[in-house]
């Protein structure tokens, strides 16, 4: 069954919602492409990457510390010092080895 026709008010009615519609559409893909939505956008990227990449770092860092103190520390809380003793002899030298490098290279 065909439409009846628009009359002119209906026809002016719908080019001026055609033209809101665009007008709003314009005015957002301006929003877009400011330069400031750009580096705002950019900034939030680079802050997400770097918020996961801490989260990755802080989860490596403590899954590190966990597996070094199960090896220098038993399950009662007491130091293993027959683990403790090598290790802290071994920082000691490599810190006095580093100390007389560096006294050497200064003169």
């Amino acid at each position: 069954m065909p439409e009846a026709a628009e009359t002119p008010a209906e026809i002016q009615a719908r080019i001026a919602r055609r033209r809101d519609d665009l007008r709003v559409t314009l005015e957002e893909i301006g929003v877009r492409v400011h330069p400031n939505t750009i580096v705002g956008d950019a900034k939030a990227r680079v802050a997400a990457t770097v918020d996961q990449t801490a989260g990755r770092a802080f989860v490596a860092v403590n899954q590190a510390v966990s597996t070094v103190r199960a090896q220098l520390v038993s399950p009662d809380g007491a130091p293993r010092l027959e683990r403790v003793i090598p290790v802290a002899v071994v920082t000691v030298a490599v810190a006095g080895l580093f100390l007389a490098a560096t006294r050497r290279r200064r003169g």
